[in-house]
């Protein structure tokens, strides 16, 4: 019977590399925070208008957060 062992060993991170990543794992959390504020704000300044303002636009206090998110969900 045959036998084989396979030992794969992985190098470390060389300091460039780490530094790296930590830049970019900072940077895709302020992507993150900036996208949802950029999207709080449009919910609460749809929210700030009256209802018939809504109405004009088609929209309904209930639809607000369809409306606002409607490029992530399709529903």
């Amino acid at each position: 019977m045959a036998a084989s062992a396979t030992n794969i060993i992985f190098a470390k991170k060389g300091l460039r590399a780490r530094v790296d990543a930590f830049f970019t794992s900072i940077g895709q959390g302020i992507n993150a925070y900036t996208e949802y504020r950029s999207r709080a704000d449009q919910v609460h300044a749809l929210n700030a208008k009256s209802d018939e303002e809504l109405a004009k636009m088609g929209l309904t206090r209930d639809d607000i957060p369809r409306y606002v998110f409607r490029d992530l969900f399709y529903v």
